[in-house]
């Protein structure tokens, strides 16, 4: 009776979609229950191959009118394309069952395709057993009648079923989140290095007094922004990474963690700019960074003298290439405001190439390939211009009423190693300006500056803000967008209250 029963019925049917379904969803969070947010997760890997197709046209509009939201977007597309895979190994699974009617061998087809499936995709072929698991369950189930009688139990199948998979799913995002990484140790006594301590101090000394939501001279892990060209980081440990530097060498140069961190160190304050971000963006930030300057390992591995640019690479598979003298310049970082690098910040080591846009700074860095000529590097394969020196802006951030009446405005600065020699404020619309108060500079060369201005509020005001570079060059007053080489213009903001009618 059960055999024909299983047997009957046209295939593929509502009800073998829609355990297909449940199957494919509890697949993806049987993944995740094993290997967290981590690219272990089935889902990491489709993710890194939608980022990757995704035509520039397309990933420039969605930075710049998306913004950093825009990762939810490839990222459920990713999660939809993943259990529709998984969901079409359980359909093969019950038409099986169907065929020879028998649930069980269904039940253990689909496991083997979507053990294999998952393992193609993350090359993990324990954990992918968290994906296959539930797809095999919920195969097997779906194909067994809840009911004796002849009557359709499909109803009551589906009910129970779907009941059982959001169980499972909580249950899944509990133990996926407990098996994601922890950021790394600081350390065990906690302490920071003295040196970094005092350079913190200065910062905090310099710092404006500013009324309204303005940053201070140096961002805290929380506070810094972070743009990554996937959302799944990648997770490193200092004892198995290295650095090797190839290409037009002599000899290739592999150097590790610890052998890096014994070579000699320095404290420098660096301010990185995202590329993306709006004109009065805040995707521009301040830290200090421990690290090593780069120029004694390409040295080291004595670069050919046709050699004029260097491809830097990550383990999330970015690049980014610009010219030798620019690396020469730059310096390799494991610690931020004096402890390890966090993991979405390029744990164990990342690179800071002064003065160029936040994209040069590669995270997760893994190789320097020397090269006789120029290869576009990931953005500008996609249409972007974001490697040389960063524009010249000054933020209007900031308007609040002080407690006299007097309306404050307030922002930060930067020029990248040009450095900012002044910033002008202008409370009638670019027709006369005045010059603003700027925080004392920190030491380095590649550093913002906070500034601040305060007048009497009369009515409303339209408020411009421009920098002055180090160099003397006035910030440019025309507009432009971030694609593809960065936002430019002044800054403008209408301030204080209307009068009455």
């Amino acid at each position: 009776m059960l055999t024909e029963r299983l047997r009957g019925g046209e295939f593929p049917s509502r009800t073998d979609f829609l355990f297909a379904v449940l199957a494919g969803g509890t697949g993806v969070a049987g993944s995740y229950a094993v290997a967290g947010y981590t690219r272990r997760f089935v889902v990491a890997p489709i993710d890194a191959a939608v980022v990757r197709l995704t035509p520039g046209e397309i990933v420039a509009f969605v930075i710049q009118n998306v913004g950093e939201q825009g990762h939810l977007l490839h990222v459920g597309l990713s999660l939809v394309v993943a259990t529709g895979l998984l969901a079409a190994t359980a359909l093969g699974g019950r038409y099986a069952a169907r065929r020879v009617g028998r649930p069980v061998v269904g039940g253990g087809l689909a496991c083997v395709l979507a053990w294999g499936l998952t393992v193609s995709i993350t090359a993990e072929p324990v954990l992918a057993v968290g994906a296959a698991g539930p797809v095999a369950a919920f195969t097997t189930a779906g194909a067994v009648p809840l009911a004796a009688s002849g009557r359709d139990p499909s109803r009551r199948r589906v009910l129970v079923a779907s009941a059982s998979a959001l169980t499972f799913l909580g249950i899944s995002i509990g133990l996926g989140r407990s098996t994601a990484p922890g950021k790394p140790a600081t350390g065990e006594t906690g302490e920071i290095d003295e040196e970094v301590s005092t350079l913190l101090q200065e910062a905090e000394a310099k710092s404006l007094d500013i009324r309204g939501d303005v940053p201070g001279l140096v961002s805290t892990f929380d506070e810094f922004y972070n743009v990554d060209i996937a959302t799944f980081d990648p997770t490193l440990s200092p004892e198995d990474w290295s650095l090797t530097i190839t290409g037009e060498v002599d000899d290739d140069v592999t150097v590790s963690f610890d052998e890096l961190t014994d070579m000699p160190t320095e404290r420098r304050f660096v301010t990185l700019r995202c590329v993306g971000e709006t004109l009065n963006g805040r995707k521009l930030d301040n830290a200090v960074w421990t690290g090593t300057p780069i120029k004694p390992l390409l040295e080291e591995a004595d670069p050919g003298g046709e050699c004029g640019c260097a491809m830097v690479h990550a383990a999330d598979d970015y690049f980014v290439q610009f010219p030798i003298e620019a690396l020469e310049d730059g310096f390799l970082a494991w610690e931020m405001n004096g402890r390890p690098l966090p993991r979405s910040h390029g744990h164990p080591v990342r690179v800071l190439i002064p003065g160029h846009w936040g994209e040069t700074n590669v995270k997760w860095l893994t190789e320097i390939e020397l090269l006789d000529e120029e290869i576009d590097g990931y953005w500008e394969q996609r249409g972007w211009h974001g490697t040389g020196p960063v524009n010249t802006v000054a933020k209007l951030w900031s308007d609040a009423t002080l407690d006299d009446g007097n309306v404050e405005v307030a922002g930060h600065a930067y020029a990248g190693t040009r450095g900012i020699e002044s910033v002008e404020v202008s409370i009638d619309a670019g027709e006369t300006w005045r010059d603003a108060e700027l925080s004392d500079p920190l030491p380095g060369d590649d550093v913002w500056r906070q500034w601040r201005y305060e007048f009497e509020a009369d009515g409303t005001h339209d408020v411009v803000v421009r920098a002055i570079d180090g160099e003397g060059t006035l910030q440019p007053e025309a507009p432009s967008e971030a694609f593809p080489s960065g936002a430019t213009g002044w800054v403008s903001k209408t301030v204080g209250e209307r009068p009455p009618n």
